[in-house]
């Protein structure tokens, strides 16, 4: 059977379209690789700023005082959330790997980088100072959130929530060294009361005692 000339006219001009669109640029497109310099772009970039505003998924930040530390203007005097054992525990987990380094295990400013001629430059926070213990809580947050002197942000670093857990962790530390026996808790004062009394009476037992009757 003869096919009409029309029909293969017909496929002929299909098979030059399809070919036409096979074009190497199809696979081979203009574009710009990451961190590329741009001939296109007034500053010569070719990665863009994000447009103002923009939010990433799962990331809007609503409430000031927990996300900056700051509400109406003033570093917030309170924990935004109640504090527990676990957020202590985790905050000096934190405060071990990230702070210690420079602050010490203490927060005294005499960690081993301040040992090792950091000092030279500028002296190390010391949490001890009248001057930081009275900081609102707030400020460590900003601090650790935006950087403060030589000390760089580690917002990339560290979580908002681990960010709070260390505040309050330094909070904790610095009560530690400025403590007085009445703000113990009465039932755990006596508890760590007991070895020592015991010591004490074992020391001080009579002879009779110690050798068991016999001279």
């Amino acid at each position: 059977m003869r096919i009409p000339a029309h029909y293969r006219i017909g496929a002929l001009g299909l098979i030059c379209l399809a070919a036409s669109g096979c074009h190497t640029d199809m696979w081979r497109e203009p574009r710009q690789e990451p961190l590329d310099e741009s001939t296109f772009f007034a500053d010569g970039q070719a990665n863009r700023p994000l447009v103002p505003g923009t939010i990433p998924r799962g990331h809007i930040r609503e409430d000031d005082a927990y996300f900056t530390g700051i509400k109406d203007g003033k570093w917030i005097d309170q924990l935004p959330m109640p504090v527990t054992l676990d957020l202590l525990k985790r905050g000096q987990e934190r405060f071990n790997i990230y702070c210690t380094p420079c602050h010490g295990r203490l927060g005294d400013g005499e960690g081993m980088i301040a040992h090792r001629g950091f000092k030279l430059c500028r002296p190390v926070g010391n949490y001890h100072t009248d001057r930081l213990r009275k900081m609102p809580i707030g400020h460590f947050y900003d601090v650790i959130t935006n950087g403060y002197g030589t000390m760089f942000s580690y917002a990339a670093r560290i979580e908002p929530q681990d960010r709070w857990a260390i505040a309050a962790y330094i909070r904790v530390l610095q009560l530690s060294q400025h403590a007085q026996p009445t703000d113990a808790d009465a039932a755990e004062l006596a508890k760590s009361e007991q070895p020592a009394a015991a010591a004490g009476s074992t020391e001080t037992g009579s002879p009779t005692s110690a050798t068991g009757g016999k001279e």
